[in-house]
C-alpha cells in the first residue's frame, strides 16, 4: 500500500489518527487545512497546497529524515516549512500506511518533546518524551 492508498492521505483518516495520539487537538485553517497539534504546536497538516493542488500530508522530522526522505519519488521539503526540517509527501509517494503512521507519531514526538516539562505533564505527555531531550 503506497501513500496514495493511506487513510492518512484522506481528511477523515488523518484526523482520526492525529486525535489518537495523546494530547493532541485538530483545527481546521489555512484554506481549510486539517492542522494537528499538540500542546498548541502544530506536527502535521493535510493540505491541498501547492501547484498540484491534491492532498499534501506535511509533516515535523528528524534530520535524519528530512535529509533523506526528500530523495523519494513524490515526497518534497514541505512548502513554507521546510526550514523548520518538515517535509510533504504526495500521492504517489512509495510510502506506505504504517510509514506514514511511523512518521506522524514521530512528529508528535519531536514536538511534545519541545513543550516545556509544565504543559507536557498536564498534558501527560511525561512518558511520551522520557527520550528525548527536555526544555524546561
Amino acid at each position: 500500500m503506497t501513500a496514495t492508498d493511506s487513510a492518512l492521505m484522506d481528511r477523515t483518516g488523518f484526523e482520526a489518527f492525529a486525535l489518537s495520539l495523546p494530547g493532541a487537538t485538530l483545527v481546521r485553517q489555512w484554506g481549510d487545512a486539517s492542522v494537528a497539534k499538540v500542546g498548541g504546536r502544530i506536527f502535521a497538516i493535510l493540505s491541498g497546497w501547492g501547484a498540484d493542488a491534491g492532498p499534501g500530508l506535511s509533516f515535523k522530522c528528524s534530520e535524519l529524515a528530512f535529509a533523506m526522505l526528500p530523495e523519494l519519488e513524490n515526497v518534497r521539503p514541505a512548502p513554507y516549512l521546510a526550514r523548520a526540517q518538515w517535509v510533504q509527501v504526495l500521492p504517489g509517494s512509495p510510502l506506505t500506511s504504517d510509514d506514514l503512521r511511523a512518521y506522524v507519531r514521530e512528529a508528535h514526538r519531536l514536538v511534545a518533546s519541545r513543550l516545556t516539562h509544565k504543559r507536557r505533564a498536564e498534558l501527560g505527555l511525561d512518558a511520551l518524551t522520557a527520550a528525548a531531550p527536555h526544555k524546561s
